[in-house]
């Protein structure tokens, strides 16, 4: 089978990650060896950005989401990738090396750009579309996730991944409506 090749500093949680997409993606990796991230780590990845494209790509877990919010608060102008819970699920475990390589490659196709701090969506916009508060608002979340490939989202991360890709209100009715 041969390798796709990305451009990208690939960051990734550990070993595992690492081994299961070197055997189909050539490009250079990080790993953070878990949430515990440690400051070396960081400042290696932000000296990398200066000259590279950072891409990030953890298990679509809290300890995942940890990692991404430690990153992007250091290094804003790092992306990230995004694989869906439902598709990484194997062995009852939720994961990057868990994942399809069909997957993965779907996820680097549909990198977010930069900081989640972009946009202007707010959590008042999910409540009243019906995003938030109400008994099917995380099947609804998960259905607009898996169309904007933006990997398994609780209501906060889902706003920032939102507000990332610089969605407005009415694309976001668009997509729940069509």
């Amino acid at each position: 089978m041969s390798k796709t090749s990305f451009p990208i500093v690939l960051v990734v949680e550990g070993p595992s990650d690492k081994a299961f997409l070197s055997s189909f993606i050539d490009c250079e990796f990080v790993m953070t060896n878990g949430s515990a991230i440690s400051r070396e780590t960081i400042d290696y990845i932000k000296e990398l950005s200066k000259s590279k494209k950072i891409v990030v790509l953890t298990d679509p877990d809290f300890p995942g989401e940890q990692i991404r919010a430690k990153i992007a608060a250091e290094v804003p102008n790092v992306s990230h990738a995004f694989v869906r819970k439902e598709v990484s699920i194997k062995h009852h475990k939720v994961g990057v090396a868990e994942s399809t390589r069909e997957e993965v490659l779907t996820a680097l196709s549909n990198i977010v750009p930069g900081s989640f701090e972009t946009g202007t969506l707010t959590m008042n916009d999910l409540y009243d579309l019906g995003l938030m508060g109400e008994a099917d608002s995380s099947f609804k979340r998960e259905k607009i996730a898996a169309m904007w490939h933006l990997g398994h989202v609780n209501a906060k991360s889902f706003l920032k991944r939102l507000n990332a890709l610089g969605k407005n209100k009415k694309e976001l009715e668009e997509a729940l409506h069509g």
